[in-house]
């Protein structure tokens, strides 16, 4: 009984599950020649040519190429060797698909059109220099070419790090983070910000940057408790509100009802807050906490109480 049977390409078919005609593709390539040949002529194939035809059939579905097949079934290559230039090879192409996504993805979501789609695709490609750049033009328009304290650090706190090789979140924060940057009335917005924050210290020298914090926090117990901005209790958190805020904004408490609200409102733009939420995926940093609950709050219930005399300091407890 013969040990080593040869099959014919039907046979070698069947046994494997490749078409004939692939077979037949590979033999006349020279990545599988047959073993023999019967009497008139057909290819016949042993176990060492099968076992090379499922090897060829493997790396084919791995997509390398058959001059490379060809040389590492011949021995001419190590396998690891084509493995690791492929592997660098899919890599490349999985960052090219992934920038493709991100782009299609973002259009879809903001129902991008011609032009829009062209401006994602250019942003997506930025190299690392050109991402710079545009951050960099960015800042300098908001802030100034050379920002001194304090705006030097909120720049800094402002300044997304896209990463060479980011992930698909980071990918769609980037597009939308980059395209929100060169919004003129975005940063008219910032500039005007960052114009109060550097125009010096309240009276009392207290920095005019502590009037949000201090809002947040005076506003954080109603808040807590799901107080209706027009209902009697917040009345009494608006007392404390405005005797901590006017001396933040250098002047008396009907000065703060009267101003307080539209600059709350101005702190609790969305654009603002999107950006930061944005920068976070983009640097990898935790998800800020939204301060635009206490900061609505606060504008709703000082517009509330416009119109009412001021109360006087002296009732203000915690002032």
């Amino acid at each position: 009984m013969d040990d080593h049977p040869l099959h014919t390409i039907g046979e070698l078919s069947r046994r494997t599950g490749t078409p004939v005609r692939t077979i037949r593709f590979y033999s006349d390539e020279g990545l599988l020649p047959p073993t023999g040949r019967t009497p008139s002529g057909h290819r016949l194939y042993d176990e060492e040519a099968a076992e090379r035809l499922a090897l060829v059939r493997t790396l084919r579905e791995l997509g390398i190429d058959l001059p490379a097949v060809r040389r590492i079934v011949d021995r001419e290559l190590t396998l690891p060797e084509v493995a690791a230039a492929h592997a660098q090879a899919l890599d490349a192409q999985i960052a090219a698909l992934r920038v493709r996504r991100a782009v299609l993805a973002t259009a879809a979501r903001q129902g991008t059109g011609a032009e829009e789609i062209r401006a994602l695709h250019h942003l997506a490609n930025l190299s690392r220099g050109e991402r710079k750049s545009l951050v960099d033009e960015f800042l300098t328009a908001v802030f100034g070419p050379e920002p001194g304290l304090p705006l030097a650090g909120v720049a800094r706190t402002l300044t997304p790090e896209l990463l060479d090789e980011p992930d698909a979140a980071q990918l769609r924060a980037w597009l939308e983070l980059a395209a929100l940057t060169r919004d003129p009335d975005f940063r008219a917005h910032l500039r005007d910000l960052g114009e109060e924050l550097a125009s010096g210290p309240g009276t009392g020298g207290v920095p005019r940057r502590d009037l949000a914090a201090t809002v947040l926090e005076t506003v954080a117990p109603a808040l807590a408790a799901g107080t209706a901005p027009d209902s009697p209790r917040a009345g009494e958190i608006l007392r404390l509100l405005l005797a901590r805020c006017a001396p933040l904004l250098g002047g008396g408490e009907a000065e703060a009802l009267r101003e307080l609200p539209t600059r709350l409102e101005r702190y609790a733009d969305p654009r603002r807050e999107r950006y930061l939420r944005l920068l976070a995926v983009v640097n990898g940093w935790p998800p800020p906490s939204s301060p635009r609950p206490a900061l609505t709050w606060a504008a709703a219930a000082l517009r509330a109480r416009r119109g009412q005399e001021p109360v006087s300091p002296r009732s203000a407890t915690g002032a």
